[in-house]
C-alpha cells in the first residue's frame, strides 16, 4: 500500500518533516512517497501546490497526507482547498496554548529554527569545527577542551555522533580510534588516560561492522568477520577493565545514539 505525504511550510519544513516522520514511523505496514516543499510563503506558490497535491491524490488514487506548518492564514486556507488529509500542526497546538498562556502568538515563520539566541548559534557552529578538528584521533592535544571522547572500533559510528552531537546540543566531541595496537597491549591508549572521565565507548555487532567496513575496504582483512569479531570482543573487555560506559549502536540511529549518551553522561544542551 503506497500513500504519498507532504511535508510544507512557508519556513524551513523543518518541523512539520520532524513531526510527520515521527507519526507515520507508527505505520510500518504503508509506503509512504515523502515529499518536503519549504518556502510556501506566497498565494501563488500555496496555489502551485494545490496543484501538485491535487495530482499526486489522482496518481496514487488515495488523497494524501498534508502535514504543514504554515502560520499564514490565508496560505493555509488555500492549501486547505486541495484534495488531500490536511494535518495543521500549528493550528491544532497554538491555540490550546494561546488560551492556557493567556496570551496571542506572534504567527512568525522560521522561529523554531531561527538564531533567536546567537550565544546558542555560536556555540554549536565552536563544537561543529570542534569535532571535526579532533575526529579520529587526529588531534589529542586539545581533548582539555572537550565534553565528551567517543572511543570504539574504526566505522563503529563515532564521527556523526560527534557531528550530530555538536550541532543539535553544542557539545563539544571528540572522537579515538580504538586500534589493533591499542589491543596488542591490553591499556588505554595514553592520550586518554588523562581524561578518563570525559570517555564514552561505541560498539557495534561484528557482522554488521563488517558490512559497513566491507562498502570502505572490500575483501580485506580489515572489514572481515573475523577481524571484527576479534577487535569487538577484545574492545568490549577494555571498556569494563577500565568502567568506561559504553552503547551498541548496531541497532540505533545517530539522533537515538546522541540522546543516549546524553542521558547516560549527564551532559546538558547547550542553550
Amino acid at each position: 500500500m503506497k500513500r504519498t505525504a507532504f511535508f510544507i511550510s512557508d519556513g524551513t519544513g523543518l518541523t512539520a518533516e520532524a513531526l510527520g516522520h515521527a507519526l507515520l514511523a507508527q505505520f510500518e505496514k504503508i509506503d509512504f512517497e515523502r515529499v518536503t516543499v519549504p518556502y510556501i510563503d506566497d498565494e501563488d506558490k500555496a496555489r502551485e501546490m494545490v496543484i501538485r497535491i491535487n495530482k499526486a491524490a489522482e496518481v496514487d488514487g488515495e488523497r494524501p497526507l498534508v502535514f504543514d506548518t504554515i502560520v499564514n492564514s490565508t496560505i493555509r486556507e488555500i492549501i486547505s482547498d486541495a484534495e488531500g488529509f490536511m494535518i495543521d500542526i500549528f493550528g491544532t497546538f497554538l491555540s490550546p496554548l494561546e488560551q492556557e498562556l493567556s496570551s496571542s502568538s506572534s504567527y512568525s515563520v522560521g522561529k523554531s529554527h531561527s538564531i533567536n539566541n546567537e550565544g546558542s548559534y555560536e556555540r554549536r557552529i565552536h563544537a561543529v569545527n570542534f569535532a571535526l578538528d579532533n575526529d579520529d584521533g587526529a588531534r589529542t592535544r586539545h581533548y582539555d577542551e572537550a565534553d565528551l571522547i567517543l572511543v570504539g572500533a574504526s566505522r563503529s559510528g563515532k564521527t556523526p555522533t560527534c557531528l550530530y552531537l555538536a550541532l543539535q546540543y553544542g557539545i563539544k566531541a571528540a572522537n579515538y580510534p580504538i586500534t589493533e595496537e591499542d589491543l596488542d597491549d591490553q591499556k588505554m591508549p595514553a592520550a586518554l588516560r588523562p581524561h578518563k572521565e570525559k570517555l564514552f565507548g561505541l560498539t557495534i555487532d561484528p557482522e554488521r561492522l563488517a558490512t559497513i567496513r566491507n562498502e570502505r575496504r572490500p575483501n580485506s582483512r580489515y572489514s572481515s568477520i573475523q577481524q571484527c569479531m576479534h577487535e569487538i570482543e577484545e574492545i568490549e573487555l577494555m571498556y569494563k577493565r577500565e568502567r568506561i560506559p559504553y552503547l551498541n549502536t548496531t541497532a540505533y540511529s545517530v539522533e537515538e545514539i546522541s540522546t543516549r549518551i546524553m542521558v547516560t553522561t549527564g551532559l546538558k544542551r547547550h542553550r
